[in-house]
């Protein structure tokens, strides 16, 4: 979570990870924090873990949008592919990094490091994904919800 401090009658352009939010114009004395929303914490984290999953070559980042959809347990899925058992693991652990490091969130729980065919990562709005390539087809998580607006990322070459 970010909080930002403004005081002492001066403009400040505010911005979020380089999206400008507005400019604010203070009284002398006062103190205004400004806050993310729950959705605006959540999409940022959806970025910082797409980097983590672009860091370790994870493929085929298809991001859903959970948050319209009444009842779900989530805002957002992301899921991913890696081609080996090792390098699910890599992408995991990278995707844990990214978070920690530029958010600092950490999941709430890790499940599949086992065997790493299917982890998922559990960020409280935020569940992460990560497949081989078999168990990804056939569990079909990016269909489970047909209301949901899906956004592929595109893989890094």
């Amino acid at each position: 979570m970010h909080l930002y401090l403004f005081y002492k009658k001066k403009k400040y352009l505010c911005s979020v990870n380089n999206r400008a939010l507005g400019n604010i114009t203070y009284s002398p004395m006062s103190i205004i924090v400004f806050r993310l929303t729950k959705m605006e914490q959540a999409r940022q984290l959806v970025e910082a873990i797409t980097k983590g999953i672009q860091e370790k070559k994870g493929s085929n980042i298809v991001i859903a949008d959970l948050s319209a959809i009444e009842g779900s347990i989530c805002k957002f899925f992301v899921i991913c592919q890696g081609n080996s058992p090792a390098q699910v693991e890599a992408v995991t652990e990278s995707v844990g990094e990214f978070a920690s490091k530029e958010l600092g969130e950490k999941p709430s729980a890790v499940a599949g490091l086992e065997n790493a065919q299917w982890v998922a990562m559990d960020y409280g709005d935020v569940l992460v994904h990560v497949f081989l390539p078999d168990m990804r087809e056939f569990y079909d998580l990016e269909h489970l919800w047909a209301d949901a607006p899906l956004t592929r990322i595109p893989d890094l070459d």
